[in-house]
Order: C-alpha cells, then sequence, then structure tokens
C-alpha cells in the first residue's frame, strides 16, 4: 500500500511538471507556426539549383518541438522527407498527421506517395479520403491522382472520367489532358489521342510537350502535312529561340 501510494504521488509530480501554462502554451504556438512558416517558404523555393531542403527541414524539426500534433507541420515533414528520398520516414508522417485529423491536401499526399511506392489500391482510398471533402482547394489535383491510380490498376474506364472531372473543377491546367491522351496512347485508341492532342494544341500552339506527342502519332500515320502546318503555327507563335530552333530542324527533317 506505501509503495502504491508512492507511485501516485510520483505520477502526479510528473503530470504537474508536464503542464504549461496558458502563456506558455501560447508562445509555443507562436514559435510553431513561425518556424512553420519559414520551413513551407523553403520548400516552395527549393529547386535542383537552389537547394533549401536542409533549411526546410531544420525550420520544420523545430517547429514539430514546439507542436508534434499538429498535422499540417507533420505533412509538411512528410513531404520534405519524400523529396529527401526516404519514402519510409515520409510515410511515418503522414500516418501521424492523418492521425491528428489532418486536412484533405494530407491524404492526397499520402496517396501520391504511396502509388510511387508501387501500391495504387492503397493510394486510390486517400484519393477518395481527400475528395470527401467539398472544401478541398486543389481537388483537381486528387482527382487526377486518382485517374492515375485506377489507370495503374488497369480500370482505363474509371481513369477518364477522373481525368475529366480535374479539367472541370480547374479548367486552366492541362495535365490532365495529358494524362488522359496519354491514356489513350497507352490503349491503342490512337484516333481519340489524335483528336485530343489536336484539340490542345489548337488552343495553346506553343505547348510543346502535347505538340510532341500528337507528332508522334502523326508520323505514324504519315499525314506529313498536317505535322508540316502544325511545326510551322509552333514556330511563328513561340518566343523562345531554343523551340524556334527545335520547330525548323523538325521541319527540315521532313524534306
Amino acid at each position: 500500500m506505501k509503495y502504491a501510494l508512492l507511485f501516485v504521488l510520483i505520477w502526479m509530480l510528473s503530470a504537474c511538471q508536464a503542464l504549461i501554462s496558458p502563456a506558455e502554451q501560447e508562445e509555443n504556438d507562436l514559435r510553431a507556426e513561425s518556424h512553420y512558416r519559414l520551413g513551407i517558404h523553403a520548400l516552395q523555393m527549393h529547386s535542383a539549383k537552389n537547394n533549401l531542403l536542409p533549411k526546410a527541414f531544420k525550420e520544420l524539426l523545430i517547429a514539430e518541438e514546439f507542436s508534434p500534433q499538429r498535422a499540417d507541420i507533420l505533412d509538411a515533414l512528410g513531404y520534405a522527407w519524400s523529396l529527401h528520398g526516404n519514402l519510409k520516414k515520409a510515410e511515418a508522417y503522414y500516418v501521424r498527421a492523418i492521425k491528428y485529423d489532418a486536412s484533405a491536401a494530407t491524404y492526397n499526399n499520402y496517396g501520391g506517395l504511396l502509388l510511387k511506392q508501387g501500391h495504387p489500391k492503397e493510394a486510390e482510398k486517400q484519393f477518395r479520403k481527400a475528395l470527401e471533402d467539398p472544401r478541398y482547394v486543389n481537388s483537381f489535383l486528387a482527382y487526377i491522382n486518382l485517374g492515375d491510380a485506377l489507370l495503374e490498376q488497369s480500370r482505363f474506364s474509371e481513369a477518364i472520367p477522373a481525368y475529366r472531372q480535374a479539367k472541370l473543377l480547374n479548367p486552366n491546367q492541362e495535365v490532365s489532358r495529358m494524362k488522359e491522351a496519354e491514356a489513350y496512347v497507352r490503349y491503342r485508341m490512337d484516333s481519340h489521342a489524335i483528336a485530343l492532342y489536336e484539340t490542345i494544341v489548337r488552343e495553346h500552339p506553343t505547348y510543346k510537350q502535347a505538340l510532341q506527342g500528337f507528332l508522334r502519332l502523326l508520323r505514324q500515320n504519315g499525314d506529313v502535312a498536317k505535322i508540316r502546318l502544325y511545326l510551322r503555327t509552333f514556330r511563328e507563335k513561340t518566343d523562345a529561340p531554343a523551340d524556334q530552333r527545335w520547330a525548323e530542324k523538325q521541319l527540315n527533317l521532313l524534306r
């Protein structure tokens, strides 16, 4: 009985020491937010030429110390670890973020990681979870990712509507239509792919990636006249000297 009482007293003392005042909690929250914002900025500015990943880790890990249960901080660290190439660490952070009531963006990010790891079924679940939130600003991204996950499961007839929904939600992006065209090529539906590529390059004459996909199919069909037409249009419309030279070279190869 004496030892049990002693244990209770020690536990109570430890619990009291763990408690912090509201003022201290507010200070920790402010510090966490400050370091989180610095970390996010570093992630946004990170590139191959401008390696700010170490800076992002430094700030985000400090933010985690001040607020270890903040889902957005854990999500950012998951993304950072993914960029770093440690997918296991990234997954661990995403799982923790979801445990603490993560946003739709975290489900989308986690799904992207699972898809990268070769788990399309599990990824699909995360993308659908993200899409349950009608407030998710970037839901079009989740639809694009969902289309990819479905396509990896050979569920072509479900993937195409997902890509099209993404276009409806964000008409200003062309990733979804490019994915749809690539899916047609993958399933040897060349006439559908040609029609979609042509629609894209008519609307965006300087969209080189779409033009390249379009030209590959036109070459297979031997449609030299149309190849020449769209290359000339591209050369006239683009402002990039390198792209102008590329188009000129492609035209010369037709002679």
